[in-house]
């Protein structure tokens, strides 16, 4: 068919499979290295009862201070009699329970805590920060040793409020990485399909931040077992549970007697904390380096530029496409023509939008916008860059930034108004009664996933069905949006997959169920003129099969004049006209719609040598 992806019918190569994560962490020596050792010295501690062959404090008189080796006594014996081979097992278990509660605890409270703070509003973060910086004025060490007779002397309970006291610094990470993931273009095209945050926040956010989690919680279970040993070496807590701590002070104050009895536990004490700061480390290079990161420009779906007005002069904003009148009288689509009396699908009145200056004030970006669209229907929304078109379009998706302010207007879908609603009220439209294409179709896919599992994930939510039925409802809508080999792209990360496929992806996710309502945000800028006719096209042909009303937001008349039934021009916050596509190409009223109009090529240059075929297709051609 004519939207077939021309750059996925030449790769004939066989498809890129990411290696597994466990695969690329046995490739790095230092992570099988340290990886092996724990694992050693974990296996050698679960394994004491039966390699022991004396209890841990089993005390026989004639062995005391005896040397490595005699009557059994592997390691020898220390001040009071006891196999030093016996209490080194059964220390590594206290050990590894140390290290279990103490970074188990400060995991489960730093990240949630951290993932609810970075990624929810002021309110949120201003409790969670206001918690955890009382957590960090307490007195770790010290808070310990005065809560010991509460605790019993039981390092399991000690462990546990040192958990809790390890969580601030992990908050303050996970919450500084979330701030920074919250805005990626994937997690709001996660939210626009209609996601849960909770299911954004397990599925997108977490994975993007886990390695840094991960060293870091390597360096709480070390930090963990120090604590626990720096304290019973200090005498705190039970003498009689077997841990390096008790052990080490035994060899400190025999070290003039027996130096060995010192070294042991030291020894092997620091070689687990090595181990698995070490492997943290090997953790964190591995997962890291595998996901590749989009990069972020300055028109993802986040940014936020005041626009000012243009000088009369200006051809910044000059397109490329070249309409004639012959392209606006035939390269139009639609079911039909909006008139005053056909019902609106969306009536934006009024709107405003603003933003804080650094002195307080607000700046309005957004203007008395006044928009209607009716099913069926394709509207143009024209303008140079900066000039309000996306976030009039964020603020009817409800995606604009906290730190926006809607200061009046209504935007009303389907008769039911938008302002004002929470992102939990809004969450049964999007993916359903509103999807979204975006302009940058590479930064809207989580590259941590699979194409198919990011498509299926929001078909399941949007529709209500089952994994297998998502799956083959997504296949059909991949080959039907021209993908030449759907399977392959549907097991594919986004990285293996070109820009023009990645578009057909996102709107073959944005038409799953059936919208009534498709806000296109410049669906072609970064796409080249031959797979921008491909998926003006495709859209098209969508818009018609399904009869569905598309805002289509973008700078280029040549894709308006291909597209859309009706054209809003806007400039600095304004809709300064507004008509039928015809009626305002030949006809414009405005002086800057003329300008933008006239800053457009000139057709005989554009159009010199090119076939009649060509010249039909209108300025995107």
């Amino acid at each position: 068919m004519p939207g077939t992806e021309t750059t996925a019918a030449r790769d004939t190569s066989a498809p890129v499979t990411r290696v597994p994560t466990w695969r690329r962490l046995l490739r790095d020596p230092q992570a099988v290295v340290t990886l092996a050792i724990l694992v050693l010295i974990v296996v050698l501690g679960i394994l004491a009862p039966l390699l022991a062959q004396h209890s841990p404090n089993h005390a026989e008189l004639s062995m005391i201070n005896a040397p490595v080796g005699e009557s059994g006594y592997l390691l020898g014996g220390d001040e009071t009699g006891r196999d030093i081979f016996s209490r080194l097992l059964y220390s590594i278990n206290t050990a590894a329970v140390s290290a279990l509660i103490g970074a188990g605890v400060a995991l489960v409270v730093g990240v949630l805590a951290g993932l609810l703070g970075g990624y929810f509003g002021t309110y949120t973060r201003a409790v969670t920060e206001w918690l955890f910086s009382l957590i960090m004025t307490f007195p770790g060490v010290l808070l310990l040793i005065i809560l010991m007779p509460l605790t019993g002397g039981d390092y399991r309970w000690t462990m546990l409020i040192f958990g809790v006291l390890l969580s601030p610094a992990m908050y303050r990470i996970v919450r500084n990485l979330v701030l920074g993931v919250r805005n990626e273009l994937y997690v709001d095209a996660a939210r626009v399909s209609g996601l849960s945050d909770v299911r954004i926040l397990g599925r997108h956010v977490l994975s993007a931040v886990r390695g840094p989690v991960i060293i870091a919680a390597a360096f709480m279970a070390g930090a963990s077992i120090g604590v626990q040993s720096g304290l019973a070496f200090l005498g705190v807590g039970s003498k009689q549970e077997a841990s390096f701590g008790v052990m080490i002070k035994s060899g400190f104050d025999n070290l003039y007697i027996e130096p060995t009895q010192f070294l042991w536990p030291t020894l092997v004490l620091g070689v687990i904390t090595a181990s698995l700061v070490l492997l943290g480390n090997a953790l964190r290079d591995t997962l890291e380096g595998s996901t590749p990161r989009p990069v972020r420009t300055g028109a993802g779906l986040r940014a936020v530029t005041p626009p000012a007005p243009a000088p009369a002069t200006t051809t910044d904003a000059t397109t490329t496409g070249a309409v004639t009148a012959d392209a606006v009288g035939t390269g139009t689509a639609g079911t039909a023509t909006a008139t005053d009396e056909s019902p609106a699908l969306l009536r934006i009145r009024d709107l405003a939008i603003a933003y804080p200056t650094p002195g307080g004030a607000l700046t309005e970006v957004v203007t008395n916008v006044n928009l209607t669209l009716s099913a069926g229907e394709a509207l143009g929304l024209v303008g140079e860059s900066g000039s309000g078109k996306s976030q009039t379009a964020f603020a009817t998706l409800g995606v604009l930034p906290p730190e926006a302010v809607v200061t009046r207007g209504s935007i009303r879908l389907d008769g039911r108004e938008l302002i004002g609603l929470r992102d939990a009220a809004l969450r049964p439209l999007r993916g359903r009664v509103i999807a979204y294409i975006p302009q940058e179709p590479m930064s809207n896919l989580d590259p941590s996933y699979k194409v198919g599992a990011q498509l299926v994930e929001g078909v399941r939510t949007a529709l209500k069905v089952s994994a297998k039925d998502a799956k083959a409802q997504m296949l059909g809508l991949l080959e039907r949006c021209g993908i030449a080999d759907p399977a392959r792209t549907f097991d594919s990360y986004p990285h293996q997959i070109s820009g023009g496929m990645a578009q057909r992806v996102l709107i073959a996710g944005a038409v799953a169920s059936r919208p009534k309502l498709l806000i296109a945000d410049e669906p072609t800028t970064a796409l080249d003129v031959t797979v921008q006719a491909e998926i003006l096209d495709l859209l098209r042909d969508l818009q018609a099969e399904l009869d569905m009303a598309v805002l289509l937001v973008t700078h280029n008349f040549g894709v308006v004049a291909d597209i859309c039934d009706r054209i809003a021009v806007m400039r600095a916050g304004e809709i300064v006209e507004t008509g039928d596509l015809t009626t305002v190409f030949r006809e414009p009223r405005h002086a800057y719609t003329r300008m933008l109009l006239d800053a457009i090529l000139d057709e005989d240059v554009v159009r010199t040598d090119l076939p009649a075929s060509a010249a039909r297709g209108g300025g995107t051609r």
